[in-house]
């Protein structure tokens, strides 16, 4: 149990990383489009490409158009948004419908 409590504490937004490509889409789902753009603002080029990538290209060309129209927005805000998408992470790996990948080999699908 103080395992799995440690192991939350320390995912964070850029984490979502670890997903793969058809659990990104199943978190996609779940997030409001608002909330993604805020969240984006302060993410890594690598995740704003993995998310980017399993939406449709006119979704993303949509997302990327909202994040240049918003404006400076406040540091909480965005860790906020950050935050309830960590949560919907927890939430679905908890319920088994994504797999966060680890650099353990215990993991892996075989």
């Amino acid at each position: 149990d103080l395992a799995d409590q440690i192991r939350n504490l320390m995912f964070t937004f850029e984490d979502v990383k670890k997903v793969d490509d058809r659990g990104i889409q199943t978190i996609l789902k779940e997030v409001p489009r608002d909330q993604l753009v805020l969240a984006l603002k302060t993410a890594s080029p690598e995740l704003k490409d993995l998310l980017f990538r399993n939406v449709s290209q006119r979704a993303a060309q949509m997302i990327q158009e909202d994040l240049e129209a918003l404006g400076p927005v406040k540091v909480k805000d965005v860790e906020k948004a950050q935050q309830g998408i960590v949560d919907i992470v927890r939430r679905l790996e908890a319920e088994g419908k994504i797999v966060v990948g680890g650099s353990g080999s215990e993991e892996a699908f075989v």
